[in-house]
């Protein structure tokens, strides 16, 4: 068991996380530990160029099936990535580094531009991100901080997974 840490937080198999570069102060997430790649749900898109950089403003929906609360957000464009959906799509994605705040810890993390509408959750946390000292239980849920109730009961949802 070589590599092992001993400073890995036990996270559950879905997080409240925040964004706070994005000014996303609270986004339920799903951990998959079968992704690479972090993917948030981003529309709009919309690439340009400052200082001679590559950038790309999108549209956030924080909430799950619901519209309230969009947000913009402006990030430089880290990468473009072929990326495989669960469904054995491929598409091209934009990548953007972010730091997220999980359980207490604050990570950096490449997370992929993607249209998640059919899925139960805004944002999808991959391996990259989770090998920053996080252990997910499958057997457990929301072992981080949660937002204030009256914003809990404004994302209720089934959560399909």
């Amino acid at each position: 068991m070589g590599g092992q840490q001993h400073s890995n937080i036990i996270a559950g198999w879905r997080e409240w996380v925040g964004l706070p570069g994005l000014g996303v102060p609270w986004i339920k997430a799903k951990l998959d530990t079968g992704a690479r790649t972090s993917a948030l749900h981003a529309f709009d898109l919309s690439e340009f160029t400052r200082d001679g950089t590559d950038w790309v403003r999108f549209a956030i929906h924080p909430w799950q099936v619901s519209a309230a609360d969009t947000m913009t957000a402006e990030l430089p464009i880290h990468d473009r990535r072929r990326v495989r959906s669960s469904s054995g799509h491929v598409s091209e994605r934009l990548v953007v580094r972010t730091d997220l705040d999980l359980l207490g810890r604050r990570i950096t993390a490449e997370v992929t531009l993607t249209r998640r509408d059919e899925m139960g959750f805004r944002m999808l946390i991959g391996r990259e991100a989770l090998r920053q000292g996080f252990l997910v239980d499958s057997g457990s849920s929301y072992l981080g901080a949660r937002p204030p109730r009256h914003l809990r009961r404004r994302n209720r949802h089934p959560d399909p997974g």
